[in-house]
């Protein structure tokens, strides 16, 4: 299992490194390491922690459940119990009750839906179950302990000035959005639009804005939809690099890939060899899907009353950042074997 070093704002090979919100325009760089699967927490008393994840219906969630599997491995007193097969909401609610029931010592959710799922994640918090909150965020603090997550503004941010030094503020683009209505979604358009207003002040036009909820067949037929409607579209920024295959197929199918450029985000494999290879894929915004692990070890820590050592602070942080990173073919090299 791979990890970025400036994963949390240094390296949380926990308790590890301190970390405050990373600048939302900030292009983190780094070189890639082996996460260390060693139990570095300061005790090894017994502690028991559920995982809650949606079932992987793109490889970026894959990567997420399978991390925190593999660091739990290496920890020692630490018992891992997992439900990673709800396919909405609804069922990952009544997984998450299940797991409650179960009385863990702590609770790691990545949510499908954080408005949604925000209820049941309180009835965990009233329990006295601290909850580490993956990404997806609740809609209230109150429902977690800990928050740890992507800069998904910083992603829309990067993705927007690098759409305003390749378009030199001019031009038609569309955006593909991943599942409407939460945070990630919402903070990646967010960033796109604060940074295209900024630089380019309505030079770039958002003519086309629709959601494929990370699906790649959904993806194609929003493109498809998009490319009959737009006779001039000159890019297209999308939430999500398994989706984007999609959107590239129906650009491809519609002998389109000469008019126009395509950015990703999560950092696939297969998308960091379009960039590689050069073409209608140009760059992809990623932050690296090990926060899983990041997660799970905090939950160690908080269920054993322990900071972070290399912190002054006897407790985890309740917020850690993320930070982002753009991905060209300039640097691809330095971050494909990150790849999910």
């Amino acid at each position: 299992m791979k990890v970025l070093v400036p994963v949390l704002c240094a390296v949380l090979a926990l308790g590890a490194a301190a970390c405050g919100d990373s600048d939302s325009g900030s292009d983190s760089k780094g070189t890639s390491a082996q996460t260390n699967t060693a139990d570095t927490t300061g005790s090894t008393a017994p502690v028991n922690i559920a995982l809650s994840v949606p079932a992987a219906d793109h490889g970026w969630l894959a990567a997420v459940s399978k991390d925190a599997k593999e660091i739990a491995k290496g920890m020692k007193g630490v018992t891992l119990k997992v439900n990673d097969s709800a396919t909405d909401s609804a069922s990952q609610a009544d997984q998450i009750e299940t797991l409650i029931n179960s009385k863990p010592d702590a609770l790691v959710i990545l949510p499908n839906e954080g408005d949604a799922l925000t209820p049941v994640a309180q009835k965990a918090t009233a329990a006295g179950i601290p909850v580490v909150n993956i990404d997806r965020e609740f809609s209230t603090p109150g429902a977690f302990r800990t928050w740890i997550g992507g800069d998904n503004y910083g992603i829309g941010w990067q993705a927007g000035n690098y759409f305003a030094d390749e378009l030199k503020c001019k031009g038609n683009v569309a955006e593909i959005q991943g599942l409407a209505g939460i945070s990630v979604t919402e903070l990646r358009s967010k960033g796109f639009a604060d940074a295209l207003n900024q630089r380019c002040k309505g030079g770039i036009k958002i003519v086309a804005k629709q959601p494929a909820d990370f699906n790649p067949d959904k993806g194609l037929s929003v493109m498809e939809n998009i490319l009959q409607g737009q006779k001039q579209l000159d890019a297209v920024y999308t939430h999500d690099d398994d989706m984007a295959e999609g959107v590239i197929a129906a650009i491809e199918n519609a002998n389109r890939q000469d008019e126009m450029f395509l950015t990703g985000a999560g950092g696939s494999e297969a998308i960091m060899k379009r960039i590689d290879k050069g073409g209608l894929v140009r760059a992809t915004f990623l932050y690296n899907p090990t926060m899983s692990a990041s997660a799970v070890k905090l939950a160690a820590l908080i269920a054993r009353n322990e900071g972070m050592k290399d912190l002054t602070e006897p407790e985890v942080p309740s917020r850690i950042q993320v930070p982002a990173t753009t991905v060209t073919k300039d640097n691809v090299a330095q971050y494909q074997d990150l790849a999910y």
